[in-house]
């Protein structure tokens, strides 16, 4: 369908998009994309926002992306939603038998009637046709919209799904299964959990970006149900016939000094069974690519590469190929799903194993949030350091992981995953 676009000049686009994040709780679906002004390489767009769907497509994985492939060309409109890690199922002859709190729809997508792309000093409105009389006056809302004080949330009584002992415990059995050669890696997550939760989503989301500032934030609503993002980590972004992808596998503390976190990154870059982590998981991204990639065209651009955010230092890699003008997305989505960071390598054999051991449905965490362009475009996100909140169960969930290999500590791991969940249990318990 046809849009209408309009280009706004504004003053403060900080209190802007805090007014934006109020004024679209009124509508069922919103998607709010957020690069936290980070210049990284292939960025598209500041921030965006995506509310009011027109159309939607709401369903479990049994040919789950079949029907997104057959939604997203019959629309060719931009779309905004997720992939839930338990879309493996429909990849794969794969089950997801554990307790789930969230009872999420495993894929969701909706056509916006209004998105608004903002950057420092504008903001440009992209509303379809039918309510394109409708830009001026809700520019004018948005201006005049009045912050009211945010709910008090109370706090929450959070609770490790896998204690440490046990944790300690699955660790080894991943090790075991290493060590038979059933897999070299795989990445293993516990979850975080409070039930009979009553969470202001808006005020947690602002609350999160504000101490982590990731270059992938983003906060999602569906009716009742609740995503609230500061991944720091790129899926697959398709531009034109080239795709991209950004794994991470790495993870270190910041330090208390500049000294001392010059040394915790330098300790990053040369940590041997680090950069073995990073370096398996990009030989799976190089095979995934390369069953849609034009011949010759699969390339690492970055090899364990450090980033450094406000919480942690990450090793991330960058992987390109090419894909035929003829190739559908959705099948560059399905044969690279799910992502290698949150799986292992092999990959079969590692879902099926953290499927065993893991005691919570993973979901829309390790899933991935984003978007498809009219020209046949997209781009998502990993879904980690992220809050999930089902408003109509009250339960608000999150999980963290790490990967296993062969020289994992057991004990170090265990801290690694209280490290990436930090921020999460700040804003949780304000």
């Amino acid at each position: 369908m046809k849009r209408s676009s309009k280009k706004f000049s504004i003053e403060n686009v900080d209190e802007f998009k805090k007014k934006l994040l109020h004024f679209t709780q009124q509508f069922r679906e919103i998607t709010y994309l957020e690069s936290n002004n980070h210049q990284l390489k292939y960025s598209t767009f500041d921030a965006v926002f995506a509310f009011d769907a027109f159309t939607s497509l709401q369903t479990d994985s049994v040919n789950g992306f079949d029907k997104l492939k057959e939604y997203q060309t019959d629309l060719n409109d931009w779309l905004f939603g997720y992939l839930t890690y338990d879309l493996k199922n429909d990849v794969e002859n794969l089950s997801s038998l554990n307790f789930d709190g969230l009872d999420f729809p495993e894929l969701f997508f909706f056509q916006p009637k209004k998105i608004i792309f903002l950057s420092k000093d504008y903001a440009e409105f992209h509303y379809l046709n039918l309510c394109n009389d409708e830009i001026d006056s809700d520019f004018k809302e948005i201006n005049e919209f009045t912050l009211g004080k945010s709910l008090n949330s109370e706090k929450l009584n959070i609770k490790e799904r896998i204690s440490k002992e046990n944790y300690i415990s699955k660790v080894s059995k991943v090790k075991e299964h290493i060590q038979r050669g059933d897999i070299y890696e795989a990445n293993f997550c516990m979850e975080f959990y409070a039930e009979n939760a009553s969470i202001d989503p808006t005020l947690i989301f602002e609350n999160l970006n504000s101490i982590s500032n990731p270059p992938f934030a983003s906060f999602l609503k569906n009716n009742k149900n609740f995503m609230i993002s500061a991944s720091p980590e790129r899926y697959i972004k398709k531009t034109g016939n080239k795709i991209i992808s950004q794994p991470i596998k790495g993870t270190a503390k910041r330090g208390v000094s500049e000294s001392e976190d010059f040394e915790l990154k330098e300790s990053l870059r040369n940590n041997p069974k680090e950069r073995a982590e990073n370096i398996m998981i990009v030989d799976l991204v190089r095979n995934d690519l390369s069953k849609t990639a034009t011949k010759g065209s699969v390339q690492v651009e970055e090899l364990c590469e450090i980033y450094t955010f406000d919480q942690v230092h990450q090793m991330i890699s960058t992987i390109v190929s090419e894909v035929d003008v003829k190739t559908d997305p959705v099948d560059v989505l399905r044969t690279t799903f799910p992502m290698g960071s949150m799986t292992g390598a092999p990959k079969l054999s590692a879902m099926q194993i953290i499927e065993y051991l893991e005691e919570t449905k993973r979901g829309l965490y390790s899933g991935g949030v984003g978007y498809f362009t009219p020209d046949n475009d997209f781009d998502f996100n990993v879904v980690i350091r992220s809050i999930l909140y089902n408003e109509v169960n009250k339960y608000v969930s999150f999980s963290v992981g790490s990967a296993i290999t062969s020289e994992a500590v057991a004990e170090n791991e265990y801290n690694e995953c209280l490290l990436k969940a930090s921020a999460m249990l700040k804003v949780l318990n304000l």
